[in-house]
């Protein structure tokens, strides 16, 4: 049983480091510029590459398919070797060793972003699998990583050479293969998964806490301790790996542990633990809850018969005092009856709740992702081409620790319960603030305070966001919906950087900006009217999205608020 135990932790170290060294999209503002340069295109035409990486998001289904014929392992390696390539033969082309027409360009970016998913659906089946009773906290816990990447890359380009902007597609060629092949000893051995005792839940619960604290101290070394001098980059370096290398001892202490329960303190017991962050009991009413397969019986097994009929008239209403005006009738039609209800495809295109989340996304999330790829022409702009790596270690950063975060509402629901969808609303609310600020001053301070604000918001709507499309539409259907949803992404990144990219180019054309520089054959605008225009637009949309989490949160509230009655009322029966 120690052994299978270790084995269990063994796979999450894995998983972290396979989410750590694979988020290698949000590194494409570092070497955009030189791409741009390199291939002498314009900047709308660099905005459809990024597209294109965003666009590999889209098809992750595929990655679903491939795990109905192959083993885990070889879709981890599949990812692997689409990342080796689309990132290498780009290398290779930014170096001039070899020349390839756009559309070749563009098909690398894709099946380079399509590596991403590949291996994020790698790293959900092994949480979900070994961690059946804390599916939350390890699936929040390593997707967090998947947001320090770009400062990882960074640090370890700085580390290798400083001056070469080319060097990240090398690295986001082979560092991922090279984490495949580390990772595969522990994906090959995982343990069999037996039903756990609440003592074992609560020691598991305790075991995140503390990887927990290890990755805000991970997150905070990589944002507080950097340097441009290569040397000084390789020992900060160093210590990046060592704290991602330090949870192996997890198993460790877990063998010692329970070695030492057997032959020490075998005649002690410990009773009464006040430690636990879901009661055992909750536990068991989760598992009944996610296994419900249609409506008429999560009605029949959730609710309390009649009763549970009347607080929902209460609740909505069909016509009462909270109907009243056009607000009342938003909020009151067709709302979800309750949370967990299976919505397959069709079903979920039709409900208003779904288009009001796929919204507050679209403005949310994937507005901050473009802004990302965008940091490199930004901070050019603004004449800040020196702090690129800095606002790329930032965004990264805050993206991690907006990850983390997410994770807030499972430790807390017992001393404060709130819908999660309310925390998606109050996670968009420093979206727009930090485009006005960036609109209406583009100094160094107020672009970094903007780009972590960002970075900050949308790392919680990413991490969050399974957990709600799995609440409000079902948890057994998530694969098949969470993945229409995503679809916003490659729309998103299409419609935003098609908009920067041509308000830019108008600029730079015009000479609006303080002044335009013809570089080869690709023309750079400087000044801050190149993105003022496109920050206020972004600000304005993502406050859209704000809007549209408000009015979501409202409607889906009573859904929350019954459930969680209901799981006390279960608890003390």
């Amino acid at each position: 049983m120690a052994g299978h135990e270790s084995r269990k932790w063994m796979i999450l170290v894995a998983t972290i480091w396979i989410q750590a060294f694979t988020g290698t999209n949000f590194d494409f503002s570092a070497y955009s510029s030189e791409l741009k340069v390199v291939l002498g295109i314009s900047q709308v035409q660099l905005n459809y590459l990024a597209t294109a990486s965003d666009l590999g998001k889209a098809l992750g289904w595929s990655s679903g398919l491939a795990l109905m014929y192959m083993p885990l392992w070889s879709v981890m390696f599949v990812a692997a070797f689409m990342g080796l390539f689309g990132y290498g033969i780009q290398w290779l082309v930014i170096l001039g060793l070899i020349s390839l027409p756009y559309f070749v360009v563009f098909f690398l970016c894709l099946l380079a972003g399509c590596s991403i998913t590949w291996f994020n659906t790698v790293c959900f089946v092994l949480c979900i699998k070994n961690f059946p009773s804390n599916r939350p906290l390890a699936l929040a816990l390593t997707v967090s990583f998947n947001g320090v990447s770009a400062a990882l890359y960074n640090l370890a380009a700085i580390a290798m050479n400083p001056s070469s902007s080319h060097i990240y597609l090398l690295l986001n060629a082979f560092i991922p293969f090279i984490t495949s092949i580390v990772a595969l000893v522990p994906v090959l051995r995982q343990p069999p998964v037996d039903p756990l005792p609440s003592d074992a839940i609560k020691h598991e619960q305790l075991i995140f806490i503390v990887l927990n604290f290890l990755a805000a101290i991970t997150g905070l070394y990589l944002l507080f301790v950097h340097s441009t001098d290569s040397s000084t980059a390789r020992f900060i370096f160093a210590g990046a790996i060592l704290l991602l290398v330090i949870p192996l001892g997890i198993p460790g202490i877990i063998y010692a542990r329970d070695w030492s329960h057997r032959k020490v303190f075998s005649s002690f017991t410990l009773e009464g633990s006040r430690f636990l962050l879901v009661d055992a009991d909750d536990l068991e009413f989760h598992k009944e809850f996610l296994s419900r397969e249609n409506s008429q019986i999560n009605v029949t097994s959730y609710g309390n018969g009649p009763t549970l009929t009347l607080s929902l008239t209460r609740i909505i209403g069909t016509g009462g005092a909270r109907d009243e005006g056009c607000c009342g009738k938003i909020i009151g039609k067709d709302q979800l009856f309750m949370l967990g209800e299976e919505h397959k495809a069709g079903l979920l295109v039709k409900r208003f709740d779904f288009w009001l989340y796929y919204l507050a996304y679209f403005c949310g999330g994937t507005i901050g992702l473009v802004y990302s790829n965008n940091l490199g022409q930004i901070a050019q702009s603004l004449g800040h081409s020196s702090m690129t790596s800095t606002l790329i270690t930032l965004y990264s950063s805050f993206s991690f620790f907006g990850r983390l975060l997410s994770a807030a509402p499972d430790f807390i629901r017992l001393k404060l319960y709130f819908a999660r969808t309310g925390w998606l609303a109050i996670a968009l609310v420093p979206t727009p603030i930090a485009f006005f600020l960036v609109a209406a001053c583009g100094n160094e301070v107020t672009l970094q305070a903007g780009t972590a604000l960002i970075g900050l918001s949308s790392g919680f709507i990413f991490a969050a966001a399974v957990s709600i499309t799995s609440e409000l539409f079902g948890p057994n259907s998530v694969g098949v919906n969470h993945n229409i949803l995503i679809t916003n992404i490659p729309i998103g990144s299409l419609v935003y950087g098609f908009l920067a990219a041509l308000i830019y180019d108008n600029n730079a054309a015009a000479g609006a900006a303080t002044f335009a520089q013809q570089m080869s054959d690709s023309v750079v605008c400087m000044g801050r009217k190149c993105y003022l225009s496109t920050f206020v637009w972004w600000g304005c949309l993502a406050l859209l999205g704000l809007v549209s989490s408000v009015l979501l949160y409202f409607r889906t509230r009573p859904a929350y608020e019954r459930f969680e009655q209901n799981r006390r009322t279960n608890l003390l029966d």
